[in-house]
């Protein structure tokens, strides 16, 4: 009976550590999120950026992107996971098409990509609550 109790005390442990670990890691995404919209405003005002199109564009270079694809396949499996990636893919493609327009020195098209109706500001919005659904499913 004792060793069922502690493997029971172990299991919970175990899980509420991965929550801890899941609910960080989201937490983080959520805000570098933030810092990519004001890395893109700064890319339209000045016309320059530190960052390639080429590297922003792929999903799995970002810290995110690496720990979404490092998670088991029983994560990988759930919809909230399906979901995240999905909008996190599309996030990176529209992150990269506004460098890009800025930089190219498209500076009017760029600044409407970051307003509200903007297909950029309609999925990192997306992608935040999914993410924040994500984090309150465990």
């Amino acid at each position: 009976m004792n060793r069922r109790i502690i493997a029971l005390n172990e299991q919970l442990r175990a899980r509420k550590e991965r929550h801890t670990a899941l609910a960080e890691e989201i937490t983080k995404a959520i805000g570098a999120r933030g810092m990519w919209k004001q890395r893109l405003r700064e890319a339209v005002d000045t016309g320059k950026s530190e960052f390639i199109v080429e590297r922003v564009r792929p999903d799995n270079l970002c810290d995110f992107g690496k720990w979404l694809s490092s998670l088991p396949l029983g994560d990988q499996n759930s919809s909230h996971w399906k979901i995240v990636q999905d909008l996190h893919g599309k996030f990176h493609a529209e992150a990269a098409r506004v460098l890009g327009l800025a930089v190219r020195g498209h500076k009017r098209e760029a600044e409407h990509e970051l307003t509200a109706e903007s297909n950029f500001v309609k999925i990192s919005l997306e992608l935040t609550g999914a993410m924040m659904k994500w984090k309150e499913s465990y």
